[in-house]
């Protein structure tokens, strides 16, 4: 962090331990700045840097203009704190039972423990908080698939949706892989999002019968 005439000049390093937000996400930001109206960067020495303050008030401006179910995640707390199950999935904004999914069935890009308890009837796994901002900054599907929204916030379903978010997920991967076996497009759906591969070969049995309607 630089200052210079009692401005705060921030690097995108500074940026990720102030906002909590991964590097991914900041630089698609900065690359969609043209649309969200991201602060232009002042180079310093050759590396970018923004006016901290300016940077601060524009992401408060960001994060009100989005959809209420894009940002469940809770970006409060010491990055570094490690957390268990119960509190990885309180960050997360997600059913402690999807931890324990996610531990059977990893999806792509869940961090590896921190550190590992054994306990005398099972294992209890710790990740700390940057590590779940980052898993969730690159899984933008995590907090809504197996957790429709609420009555306030939700969407008319269409035939393909309904009432389950992981229906339109399923429809549209079916959409994109024509020529792959259900089986093959459930295992990738498992490993993305968690839950078993037979869960997701009903999700996707389903998403046929209704874009068939």
């Amino acid at each position: 962090m630089k200052t210079d005439d009692g401005r705060q000049w921030a690097t995108r390093e500074d940026l990720i331990e102030h906002s909590g937000y991964s590097r991914t996400t900041l630089t698609n930001l900065w690359l969609a700045r043209e649309s969200n109206g991201h602060p232009e960067a002042h180079t310093i020495d050759g590396v970018m840097h923004w006016d901290l303050k300016v940077w601060t008030e524009w992401l408060a401006e960001h994060r009100r203009h989005r959809p209420r179910d894009e940002d469940r995640v809770d970006r409060s707390g010491d990055p570094d704190e490690e957390l268990p199950p119960a509190g990885q999935a309180r960050v997360l904004g997600i059913d402690p039972s999807r931890i324990t999914q996610y531990e059977k069935n990893p999806p792509v890009g869940w961090p590896d423990p921190v550190r590992i308890e054994e306990l005398p009837t099972r294992i209890r796994r710790w990740r700390t908080r940057r590590q779940l901002w980052q898993f969730a900054d690159e899984h933008p599907l995590l907090g809504t698939v197996g957790r429709p929204p609420g009555p306030e916030t939700k969407p008319r379903a269409s035939k393909t949706e309904g009432s389950d978010p992981r229906i339109r997920v399923a429809a549209e991967a079916l959409a994109s892989q024509p020529d792959r076996k259900v089986r093959e497009v459930a295992a990738d759906l498992a490993r993305e999002h968690g839950q078993s591969v037979d869960t997701w070969k009903r999700i996707i049995t389903e998403a046929r019968k209704r874009t068939q309607q």
